[in-house]
């Protein structure tokens, strides 16, 4: 009998030891870390968890300004994939080898709108009234590196009024802080994402893309060199260009992919 229950605790042992040298026991649930342009934020705030309840994989966003992101990048940030407002960024990020290679991937193309708060008595139509001395304030993304606050720029140069307004001009870090800066009443005016606009309490009018051809914010994503989660990043990617994700993407006022139209200058 003595060896019998011997023989029963030796087997178990042996089973117990056998499962963890084999790793069959529960391993750790992946997160996905998503490095995106500021504008995304609304979108992306749908996409994330609609994509965690289909596949159980946990995604944490880094919002921001894509010039800012990409610095990071290539500093070595541990972001797993990265979603960019101008493809320009995505591209030399891949010149640079900070992307794995064969993965970039256009996922929309993104507006910009003259955008008032509700109770703001101006309401300006197209960017020349912005010479009107009322709009003492008039706040962009910062053009240095922010792709919205670069094709707000070139739609003021190409209407012939930046030299007028830069003294009035108010930069915020990213498209995100620049919506926050006119909502809080520190501006009379914002040129920002129509993606933001679209679900702001404000007033916007839509800038003619022709008025930012050599920006037409159109947006593209890549997997980050180096990450662990390859599959992954690639699977958030598809989910994103899928119909569920395209659905979002439009409510939001982005153009997706098979319709973009690049303009030529």
């Amino acid at each position: 009998m003595i060896r019998r229950m011997l023989l029963i605790v030796l087997l178990a042992l042996t089973a117990c030891s056998t499962s963890q040298a084999t790793g069959s026991t529960p391993t750790e649930a992946v997160e996905l870390t998503v490095a995106a342009a500021a504008d995304l934020t609304p979108a992306f705030k749908e996409i994330g968890p609609l994509f965690t309840e289909r596949t159980g994989i946990k995604v944490i966003f880094n919002f921001g300004s894509t010039g800012q992101l990409a610095q990071q990048i290539e500093r070595g940030a541990p972001f797993d994939v990265f979603f960019a407002a101008n493809k320009s960024f995505i591209e030399d990020l891949a010149a640079k080898g900070a992307i794995e290679p064969d993965t970039t991937t256009v996922y929309a193309q993104g507006r910009i709108t003259i955008w008032t708060r509700a109770d703001q008595p101006l309401r300006p139509q197209q960017l020349s009234d912005l010479l009107d001395p009322a709009y003492k304030r008039i706040a962009i993304a910062n053009p240095e590196h922010a792709p919205y606050g670069q094709a707000a720029r070139e739609a003021l140069e190409r209407v012939g009024v930046w030299d007028q307004l830069k003294d009035r001009l108010v930069f915020g870090e990213n498209i995100a802080q620049t919506l926050t800066i006119a909502d809080t009443g520190n501006v009379e005016v914002a040129i920002v994402a129509l993606s933001l606009s679209v679900q702001s309490s404000g007033r916007w009018v839509l800038i003619p893309a022709e008025l930012h051809p050599d920006n037409p914010l159109i947006q593209m994503a890549a997997v980050v060199k180096g990450t662990k989660h390859v599959d992954v990043a690639r699977q958030f990617m598809e989910f994103v260009n899928s119909s569920d994700g395209h659905e979002i993407m439009k409510k939001y006022g982005f153009v997706l992919p098979g319709e973009i139209v690049e303009l030529t200058r």
